[in-house]
């Protein structure tokens, strides 16, 4: 080969070398371009995705806002509502009782319901159905008709109640878990407000019912215009599953197989154990201050509302310290506490003090065992199965709710109001007894499962 076509060659290899290291370049800056693209697209999404769900919590903690309001309502109505209505004082636990098996019914199937129509159509539906049970209170001049609309009144109450608590538990965390129970205070703080208004004012408690009922009609609206963000948010959390594989099968669990399920029982049980201690201390405390303290009544019944306003306030505190400790560590907490205020209340000294102090206490170390319960369910049970649980826990819930109340009113009567802390301290010991058996049966019935595999 000649001397020219050799450095023709040199010189074509090295412009060949300097298109490659352009074209490397290019390429570089292409990818990196898009790789940069892709990074803001990601960034934008991530973003939406976030404040997607904040919106919605902010739509959830108001359902639940509207969920507390017709709690306490019946209560405050009450000394007005059975004299036009000619029927005993004691005819309140008519209605109350048939609320509690709306309630209860409704918990039962929320499993069924929430998957057929998803958590926002039944938390829509389940507050205008509350919302019409309202405004038919508000035209009642009868006890029977009461009776009747008070069906709707518990069955809008149940499927809200768990249809929410689960979605909250799935889709957010414990700090938001706390804090949604602490808007059911408010919303049960507000109502008899509300009624109390009505009545100074003139209007009549079938103007309070009246005027709760427009506040669930304009929440009614809310959650029917946020639909959509509902079905973002599930599509969002069942795209990621896929992508992690880590989706479950979705299929009803009935209540013969939720109950198989190993610690399925005693977390029912635990939690009847919780409802009925935090039933029986807000429902006695006053009557409790009066009859065996020697408090004043107007005092007492100013006195008893320490209860609840410790447990709407250690709400918001749990929430603010509950992603630093797990689920079982701050129910634990809460049962030192609730301990402790039973010890201030058996305090044996005239002054009203460490009883008062003692309500306070306990209404601290309820606020958190609530809600803690319910967001550890999915990691307890697994989320295919939480909705069915959860629903039985509510209908665990009202039960307790509902029968020992009156179980320490007959004891109250025989024995005296003595007996009111003891009560108290029975319970938790049959409650922490249940909580701390789940907690051993479940490690165990995991490691049955691998070593079966």
């Amino acid at each position: 080969m000649g001397q020219p076509a050799v450095l023709f060659l040199t010189l074509h290899w090295q412009i060949m070398k300097i298109r490659n290291i352009k074209n490397c370049f290019y390429f570089y800056n292409i990818s990196n371009i898009k790789k940069s693209r892709s990074s803001v697209i990601c960034g934008r999404h991530r973003k939406s995705g976030k404040r997607m769900y904040s919106l919605l919590l902010a739509v959830i903690y108001l359902a639940f806002i509207s969920l507390g309001l017709p709690d306490s309502l019946l209560g405050a109505a009450w000394p007005a509502l059975y004299p036009q209505l000619g029927v005993p004082v004691s005819y309140a636990g008519i209605i109350t009782f048939i609320i509690a098996c709306g309630t209860v019914i409704s918990s039962l199937m929320s499993d069924r319901v929430t998957r057929r129509f998803g958590a926002g159509k039944v938390t829509a539906f389940s507050v205008f159905l509350t919302m019409a049970a309202l405004f038919g209170f508000s035209f009642s001049n009868h006890f029977w008709m009461l009776c009747i609309l008070a069906l709707p009144y518990g069955l809008g109450a149940g499927s809200v109640d768990a249809a929410l608590n689960n979605f909250v538990a799935l889709h957010y965390t414990q700090r938001h878990m706390h804090w949604l129970h602490c808007f059911w205070g408010v919303g049960v703080s507000i109502s008899p407000y509300i009624m109390s208004h009505a009545l100074v004012s003139g209007a009549g408690w079938q103007a309070g019912y009246r005027e709760v009922g427009i506040l669930q009609a304009i929440l009614t609206v809310i959650l029917c215009a946020s639909l959509p963000l509902w079905n973002k948010v599930i599509k969002s959390k069942s795209a990621s599953e896929k992508d992690t594989g880590d989706a479950p099968e979705r299929r009803a669990l009935g209540l013969r197989d939720a109950l198989a399920i190993p610690g399925v029982k005693e977390v029912l049980a635990g939690f009847f154990g919780y409802c009925a201690l935090e039933s029986v201390a807000g429902l006695w405390a006053s009557s409790y201050l009066v009859l065996y303290r020697k408090v004043p009544v107007e005092e007492a019944a100013r006195f008893g509302a320490l209860f609840f306003l410790g447990v709407t306030f250690g709400r918001m505190l749990s929430g603010l310290v509950a992603n630093y400790l797990s689920d079982r560590g701050i129910v634990r907490i809460g049962f030192g506490l609730i301990f402790t205020g039973v010890i201030l209340m058996l305090i044996p000294v005239e002054i009203p003090f460490p009883a008062l102090a003692g309500l306070v206490v306990i209404g601290l170390g309820c606020a958190p065992v609530y809600p803690a319960i319910i967001h550890e369910t999915p990691s307890n049970f697994g989320p295919e199965n939480s909705q069915a649980i959860i629903g039985m826990q509510m209908a665990g819930a009202y039960v307790g709710t509902t029968l020992m109340p009156p179980v320490f009113g007959f004891i109250a009567g025989v024995a005296g109001f003595f007996w009111y802390p003891f009560f108290m301290l029975l319970i938790l010991g049959f409650m922490v007894f249940m909580l701390e058996w789940k907690n051993r049966i479940i490690p165990l019935s995991r490691q049955a499962q691998i070593t079966e595999k």
